[in-house]
């Protein structure tokens, strides 16, 4: 066997496994909106901090205690000090010092609630909230509901002609977990794979990923392969037109892409050292480098991930001080960087940039270390999934800058209590900031399906500027 039909073998494999699960899904037969008001801006950028941050060691410092044997774990509410940011009264944790002199350029929201009822859970799970948190809908739906990108996608299509519309980086393409390749794999809902994400694992070989990697003539008779394989398919007898065609559009994108002049947005090494160093703190970091020059490029909505991992990453069910001090050094300088660069190139107007996570932190709830006392510093931290608050950023087009909204209490469990913003309302921010109206809808299954949930969602005038 060579090389070449090993490949061959594997992009057939890969593409009949999407071809089964796609032609299954429900075909969108018409859409119907409210006209969308004007826009504040046309590029968006989602900075994903898979595994749940905690709100009280980021962007909304409590009391801090530090560490002493014997303290009780309701008594912990942060475990960094508080530093001053570039806006009188507005303080975040120690850690994020980069991000602490950009915050006059932007809005932080204290107020996000998960969930629509109690606070301390002990079945918080992280996917169905994540995927609550992307399509505006909680798991199980009768479809699979659009993420945000694949939303923009249908409602807006691309900027750039030769980009696709929705950009997911830095989110691994294989996992031996199911259930965290399932979210991605379904992005695109009901709406097709056209507009699903193009998928970058890795930035810093984003380029490699991208161009066209095949002798000239191969990519043609691959897509000419393909097109067979979706007639062949045994789901495509119960498929609508829709699909099929969603799926060749998608491949005549991924065609039109390799074969243009945009691909040079996805080479990192045309940077000056000096910018690379300034993102370089990993996967995500140069995800960020990689989103800028894709909003340059002109990209409608580019995903740069912090992904998931069980008990890893933002996920600190143990060493939690020690390993929200690690993600911190890992997002600070990358995302100020990013917001200075758009800045500096006119971009940052419009441009909207929203750093988010799926819920909160608290010393209890699951997760939590269980313990009656903190005498060791693995239990130093706050380790329990939270569903009462959680903090975001906003930055950009249409935001209000140097803006605190919402409001949590100074005592545990540090829950929300001015302001709360539900999923459906931050989204219809954001819809409305991108000139999309929150009843905007498609039809499926006989019935319409909205881009917020029920049609429901209503913009927070008071983050708007």
């Amino acid at each position: 066997m060579t090389k070449h039909e090993l490949t061959r073998r594997e992009f057939l494999k890969t593409a009949s496994a999407a071809t089964l699960a796609t032609l299954a899904a429900p075909s969108p037969r018409a859409f119907a909106a409210e006209k969308g008001p004007e826009p504040l801006a046309d590029s968006m950028i989602l900075l994903w901090m898979g595994g749940a941050m905690s709100q009280t060691e980021t962007f909304d410092p409590k009391r801090y205690s530090p560490f002493t044997p014997g303290m009780k774990p309701k008594d912990l509410l942060c475990s960094f000090p508080s530093i001053d940011t570039s806006v009188d009264g507005i303080r975040f944790c120690e850690g994020l010092e980069n991000l602490a002199k950009v915050m006059d350029r932007g809005t932080v929201v204290r107020s996000y609630v998960a969930r629509d009822y109690g606070t301390l859970a002990e079945n918080l799970q992280h996917i169905p909230y994540q995927v609550k948190w992307h399509t505006g809908y909680a798991p199980p739906q009768t479809v699979s509901p659009p993420y945000i990108g694949a939303w923009l996608s249908h409602a807006l299509g691309p900027l750039n002609p030769d980009l696709p519309a929705f950009i997911d980086v830095s989110r691994p393409e294989d996992t031996g977990n199911v259930f965290l390749a399932l979210p991605s794999f379904n992005a695109s809902g009901f709406l097709g794979s056209e507009h699903g994400p193009l998928v970058v694992p890795d930035a810093a070989r984003a380029q490699e990923v991208i161009r066209a990697r095949l002798p000239e003539g191969r990519f043609e008779n691959r897509y000419r392969k393909f097109r067979e394989l979706v007639e062949a398919s045994p789901a495509s007898d119960l498929a609508g037109s829709y699909q099929k065609e969603s799926l060749v559009r998608s491949m005549e994108n991924a065609y039109r892409l390799v074969h243009s002049p945009t691909v040079k947005a996805f080479d990192l090494s045309q940077e000056p050292k000096e910018v690379l160093a300034r993102y370089d703190t990993g996967p995500f970091g140069r995800g960020c480098l990689l989103a800028r020059r894709l909003v340059e490029a002109r990209a409608r909505y580019v995903a740069v991930h912090v992904d998931f991992e069980n008990a890893k990453g933002w996920d600190t069910h143990s060493d939690g001080h020690n390993g929200q001090k690690k993600m911190k050094e890992s997002i600070d300088a990358p995302v100020a960087q990013l917001i200075l660069d758009l800045e500096q190139r006119g971009l940052l107007k419009r441009t909207l940039v929203v750093l988010a996570t799926e819920f909160g932190r608290s010393t209890s709830g699951r997760g939590s270390t269980k313990v009656a006392s903190i005498e060791k510093m693995e239990h130093y931290g706050l380790h329990g999934h939270f569903a009462g608050a959680s903090s975001l950023l906003m930055f950009g087009g249409g935001v209000k800058r140097g803006f605190v909204y919402g409001k949590t209490s100074d005592e545990f469990p540090c829950e929300t209590v001015e302001n709360p913003v539900s999923i459906q309302d931050l989204h219809a921010t954001i819809y409305r900031i991108m000139g999309i109206s929150p009843r905007y809808n498609v039809e499926v299954e006989k019935r319409p399906f909205y881009i917020t949930k029920d049609g429901t969602g209503k913009p927070i005038d008071a983050i708007l500027g």
